[in-house]
């Protein structure tokens, strides 16, 4: 004799699963880190002041590789461009997110690369040089 309650349950359980699975897929799966700054840092093209932002991927179900970076109230875009897929380096924190390029005296750093926290990949910034 079949237990239909129990059926059910083990169908709706799949189909719950399915259907996360299925919204994480097409909505994407947030990348957002958010960093705070307590001076002023460079990305190509713009100087972020002291603050809070949103690091994050434009699209995170694409094989682009574009960063996004707002203020963290998300109204503002300060950043938008195109980086490129980096390996973080052997014996990193995984909790590290920035590093940073030399800059002259007096100017701001430039960001290297953000590396999304707990993740073995980051993105490097272009700077055309």
């Amino acid at each position: 004799m079949t237990n239909w309650k129990s059926v059910r349950i083990a169908c709706g359980t799949v189909v719950l699963g399915l259907v996360v699975a299925a919204s994480s897929h097409a909505w994407g799966v947030r990348h957002e880190n958010k960093l705070t700054f307590s001076r002023p840092v460079a990305l190509p093209g713009v100087v972020l002041p002291a603050g809070q932002y949103s690091f994050d991927l434009a699209d995170s179900s694409s094989r682009l590789d574009i960063v996004v970076v707002r203020n963290s109230a998300h109204t503002k875009v300060f950043y938008m461009g195109f980086t490129n897929t980096v390996e973080r380096p052997a014996g990193m924190s995984r909790n590290a997110a920035i590093t940073f390029s030399e800059a002259s005296a007096n100017e701001p750093p430039p960001i290297s690369t953000w590396y999304e926290i707990g993740e073995s990949t980051g993105h490097e910034f272009n700077y055309g040089r």
